[in-house]
C-alpha cells in the first residue's frame, strides 16, 4: 500500500487577534493520494484558504504535522520551504498574481527561472508556450495582463502553476 501524497494529522491554526485567538482549523486530518483531484468547500472563513496555506508551506500550522510526499513541510526553514514550494508546488492565487509589467508568455516562465528549470530563455518560452496552448490561450502569449480578460489571466495563472511539473497544484 503507498503512503499518500498529502497527509495531515491534529492540524490546528490559531491567529492571534486584538480581540483574542481565533482557531481557523481544529485538528483536521486529512489524506489525498497521487492523482486525486479534491475541492474544498464550505462558507467564507471556513478556513480553506488556510487549510491551503498551509500545503503549499505559505503558512505553518500551530500544531499538527503537515506532510507532503513524505516531507515534513511544517519542519523547513523558510530557504528549504521556498526551494521545495518553487518546484514541487504550483499554486493558483485567487487573485492570480500576476507581473503586470510581463507578458502573459514571461509570467509562465518566471518560476521556470526562480527553480532553474529550462535552463535557457528559449527552452523557458518553448514551455510557456506549450503551457498557454495547453489553457487554450497561446495566441495571447505576448500581451500583457491587462490585455487579455478576466478568464484569460485565470489560465496564465493555471499555466503559471504548472511550469515546473509540480507535484500537486492548489
Amino acid at each position: 500500500m503507498s503512503k499518500p501524497l498529502i497527509r495531515l494529522e491534529g492540524v490546528k491554526k490559531a491567529y492571534h487577534t486584538a480581540a483574542g485567538d481565533f482557531l481557523a482549523l481544529r485538528g483536521i486530518d486529512l489524506e489525498i493520494e497521487a492523482g486525486e483531484f479534491v475541492a474544498l468547500l464550505g462558507r467564507s472563513g471556513a478556513g480553506k484558504s488556510t487549510l491551503i496555506n498551509l500545503l503549499t508551506g505559505i503558512d505553518r500550522p500551530t500544531e499538527g504535522d503537515v506532510m507532503i510526499d513524505g516531507q515534513e513541510i511544517h519542519r523547513m526553514s523558510e530557504a528549504q520551504i521556498t526551494r521545495w514550494r518553487g518546484r514541487q508546488v504550483g499554486v493558483i492565487f485567487q487573485s492570480f498574481q500576476l507581473m503586470p509589467m510581463l507578458t502573459c508568455a514571461q509570467n509562465v516562465m518566471l518560476p521556470m527561472d526562480f527553480a532553474n528549470l529550462y535552463r535557457t530563455p528559449k527552452a523557458q518560452y518553448a514551455r510557456a508556450l506549450e503551457l498557454l496552448a495547453a489553457v487554450e490561450i497561446r495566441e495571447h502569449a505576448d500581451k500583457l495582463p491587462n490585455a487579455v480578460s478576466g478568464g484569460q489571466r485565470q489560465r496564465v495563472a493555471i499555466a503559471r502553476a504548472m511550469a515546473n511539473d509540480p507535484i500537486f497544484i492548489a
